[in-house]
C-alpha cells in the first residue's frame, strides 16, 4: 500500500521537466523578442550611452553605425535564442548557448559599473533601470546547460 506522501510527491517529475521546459522557453523567448528589437532605431539609440561607456566595446561605433552595432548584438541575442531552442533537440549545442547566456549576464551586469547614471536612489532605495533582472535567469540556465539535460529530446 502506498503512503499519502508517495500520493503528494508523484507528480513532482512531471511538473519538474514541465517547469524546466516553461523556464526555457521563456528565456528563448525573452532572447528572441529582445534580439528583434535591437533592430529598431529606438532600441539602437536606448543601448548607445551602454555601448560607447564600455571599457571592451567602445571600440565598435569606430567602425560600425549606431543601427550597426544594434543590429549585431540582435543578431547574437537571436542566436542565443535560436541556440536554446536547437539544444532541446540537439545536445552538442548545449555548450553554446551556455556560453552565450553567461556571456550576456557578464556583458549587461558590466553596465552597471561602465555607464554614468546607471544607479539611482529611489526613495532611499539603490536601483537600476532593472535591465539586469532578465539576465539573472539567464545566467542560472547558462551554468545548468554547462551539463548534460536530464530532459532531452534526442
Amino acid at each position: 500500500m502506498k503512503s499519502i506522501i508517495s500520493y503528494i510527491v508523484s507528480p513532482f517529475p512531471q511538473l519538474a521537466r514541465l517547469g524546466y521546459y516553461i523556464s526555457l522557453l521563456s528565456i528563448v523567448l525573452i532572447m528572441l523578442w529582445i534580439g528583434f528589437f535591437k533592430f529598431t532605431p529606438t532600441e539602437a539609440a536606448g543601448i548607445k550611452p551602454l555601448v560607447e561607456n564600455h571599457f571592451l566595446l567602445f571600440w565598435l561605433y569606430d567602425v560600425l553605425s549606431v543601427q550597426q552595432v544594434s543590429n549585431l548584438f540582435g543578431v547574437i541575442e537571436m542566436t542565443t535564442g535560436l541556440l536554446l531552442l536547437f539544444s532541446l533537440k540537439y545536445d552538442v549545442l548545449r555548450p553554446f548557448a551556455a556560453l552565450c547566456l553567461i556571456a550576456t549576464f557578464l556583458i549587461t551586469f558590466s553596465f552597471l559599473f561602465t555607464t554614468p547614471g546607471m544607479w539611482n536612489i529611489v526613495d532611499g532605495v539603490p536601483t537600476t533601470n532593472f535591465m539586469i533582472l532578465k539576465d539573472i535567469p539567464m545566467l542560472g540556465l547558462g551554468f545548468m546547460y554547462l551539463r548534460p539535460s536530464p530532459y532531452s529530446l534526442t
